[in-house]
């Protein structure tokens, strides 16, 4: 079976998005032949990949970073045409609807496959006079109905760069049987842009449709452009246009993919809010690595009784803030307790308030006058020479802590699980549905109930070594890279039985035959050709 991967960001580059579990997928799947079609965010990014496997049969990328303009230029009639498709577009998008967005997106493709790329009709003055009438026209919020010329200039720049995939060269399948339009089925390793490819081969050949999403790409747009963590924003207009783009496009591959695998019930509720059918919906949970954990798991070292261990990146939604506060309570009533706060990766203004707070609440205590003092938080990172591995981290403690208030899937939670340790996380995102009764839930943002939880886990080793055993075994059945990549086999079995609208197969699964892509006429052996002229120049 021939499938098309389609990544944003990420695999098969060393950094970015769905890395891990793409490359988990791939690999778990030699029988299957992948194609992998990226569209990456920077020059960095382009110059590492990870090593890929032998039947991975090329791969194909584009820049949504670099400035991109093919030159070409729309005669009357094709430039008339664009500014209906463009207009029926940027209503669907001020004015929230689905159909004319439909409409002016497949009419936008249609144009590109036949006249060429957009870029320069994106970025004409006629598109932004579109957009101008569309955000003062009836219907549009008042937000919108504000934006200025700078705020249209900058929404149709970003729209440009989110619709390169409409001018792409991806789809048609060329001489060597390669392009989307010739594989089996299409995977999009995440939803918004990174899916669009997928939802044009299924409009101009057929190809079903599977997007899965750990994190669904709306919320990420909520909270990167909304205002969460970033340094310079969007003007209001920007935001609400970007805002409701997402919204639209989310919402359309939501109503046109084949099937949707979301990690987790999270994500599943988000696609179900945006139109997602639940005959089309299954949770298949992200696969991670068991065997890089477990030599802590089987252990019958359960770590430090009186240490809590916290690993992940420090950021302002990991909410370090209330868990030292939390901390500070736990110490009073459990004195000899220690915090140990490992990170990944660190925003370095979050980390400099956390470790100056920590030095406020917890000074440094010695045994004596002559002995130098230590805080009883440390803060220290994965790979130095007390956790040379994440492993290690979690197998410093008894206890593993989960403060954030904001989350999706939570990976170092499943790693803890693994890990056979205990936990106390609060209540945000998937944690419940990962945890499963085998660890404590509290209410975000309340430091008391974090301390209290604590302390009971703290004082009652039995009930922790139980609980730790209970999440180890509800790890080893859910969050494995087996269970992952058995799951994809099935889903992609179930694609090509269902069969597809191709025009050359007419829905019959393996109607056509693997010779058909072999390169040149494979009725015609290369015996049976002329010898060449021995005085040619072919022939020295």
């Amino acid at each position: 079976m021939r499938i098309g991967l389609l990544t944003e960001g990420g695999y098969p580059y060393a950094t970015g998005e769905a890395r891990l579990w793409c490359d988990r997928l791939v690999r778990g799947l030699p029988q299957h032949e992948f194609e992998l079609y990226a569209l990456s965010r920077s020059a960095e990014q382009e110059r590492a990949r990870v090593p890929l496997p032998e039947h991975v049969a090329h791969v194909r990328t584009a820049p949504l970073w670099a400035p991109a303009d093919d030159g070409r230029t729309y005669a009357r009639r094709e430039r008339r045409r664009f500014a209906d498709c463009f207009g029926e577009l940027v209503h669907g998008i001020c004015a929230g609807a689905p159909d004319p967005f439909a409409g002016g997106l497949y009419g936008l493709a249609d144009l590109a496959r036949e006249q060429g790329g957009l870029h320069a009709a994106l970025r004409s003055e006629s598109a932004v006079r579109a957009l101008e009438g569309a955000c003062r026209a009836h219907g549009a919020s008042r937000t919108v109905q504000a934006a200025h010329v700078a705020d249209l200039l900058e929404f149709v720049d970003e729209l440009e760069r989110m619709l390169r995939p409409l001018s792409l060269d991806w789809y048609e399948e060329d001489a060597r049987g390669e392009g989307l339009g010739a594989v089996d089925v299409c995977h999009a390793a995440a939803g918004g842009v990174a899916a669009l490819p997928g939802l044009l081969a299924k409009r101009f050949f057929g190809v079903p449709l599977l997007v899965t999403e750990y994190g669904v790409q709306l919320r990420a747009h909520y909270l990167s452009h909304l205002g969460a963590g970033r340094g310079e924003e969007p003007r209001p207009a920007v935001r609400a246009l970007l805002a409701a783009f997402h919204l639209r496009l989310a919402c359309e591959i939501y109503a046109r993919a084949d099937f949707l695998t979301p990690g987790n019930a999270h994500a599943r509720r988000w696609q179900e809010r945006c139109g997602a059918g639940r005959d089309r919906l299954r949770t298949v949970h992200p696969g991670m690595e068991a065997d890089r954990f477990a030599t802590v798991g089987e252990s019958a070292d359960r770590g430090d009784p009186d240490t809590l261990v916290w690993v992940g990146r420090v950021e302002p939604a990991k909410d370090l803030i209330a868990l030292l506060h939390a901390f500070a309570e736990v110490r009073r009533a459990e004195p000899r307790a220690r915090l140990r706060i490992f990170a990944t990766a660190a925003d370095p203004g979050y980390l400099a308030d956390c470790r100056s707070l920590a030095a406020q609440l917890f000074p440094d205590e010695a045994a004596d006058s002559v002995t130098v003092g230590e805080n009883p938080v440390a803060f220290e990172e994965i790979g130095g020479p007390e956790a040379p591995s994440a492993a290690d981290a979690y197998g410093a403690g008894r206890v593993v802590v989960l403060s954030s208030v904001i989350e999706g899937f939570p990976v170092t939670l499943a790693e803890a699980m693994f890990c056979g340790r205990a936990t106390v996380s609060t209540d945000v995102g998937a944690v419940c549905e990962v945890i499963g009764g085998t660890g404590l839930v509290v209410p975000p943002r309340n430091p008391r109930a974090l301390a209290e939880a604590c302390l009971s886990l703290l004082g009652d080793a039995e009930r922790a070594e139980r609980l730790g055993a209970a999440a180890r075994a509800r790890a080893l059945e859910l969050f494995t890279v087996e269970q992952n990549v058995a799951a994809f086999q099935e889903i992609y079995l179930r694609l090509l039985a269902k069969g597809s609208g191709r025009p050359d197969g007419g829905g019959i699964p393996f109607a056509r035959p693997p010779e058909a892509r072999v390169p040149g006429h494979w009725t015609s052996p290369t015996w049976a050709k002329p010898a060449p002229d021995p005085t040619s120049e072919a022939a020295v």
